[in-house]
């Protein structure tokens, strides 16, 4: 990552980030999983493209679950819950 222009998040290992000329991209790379959002297309593309390049990956689409956190992404923005995680903690104590 920081090969590729990023900047290593001091408060969290995992979080990497890029800036240039007022665009940004962020990376959460865990184990051997990768999130990343962008605020520009060309930079998420040319990252895409990159990590292809250099490591086996496979593009899952956009993000839908990620360490027990689903995600909901809408014209309105971007949601998560747990709400599976809770029914299952429900379901097992019979609550």
């Amino acid at each position: 990552m920081l090969n590729n222009g990023f900047d290593k998040c001091d408060g969290e290992p995992t979080l990497h980030i890029k800036e240039r000329e007022g665009k940004i991209l962020i990376v959460i790379l865990y184990v051997d999983d990768l999130i990343f959002i962008g605020s520009d297309d060309f930079l998420i593309a040319n990252f895409k493209q990159v990590m292809k390049s250099e490591f086996e990956m496979t593009d899952l689409g956009l993000l839908r679950y990620f360490l027990g956190i689903e995600v909901k992404q809408t014209e309105n923005g971007i949601f998560i819950s747990q709400a599976k995680y809770v029914a299952k903690f429900l379901e097992r104590f019979k609550m």
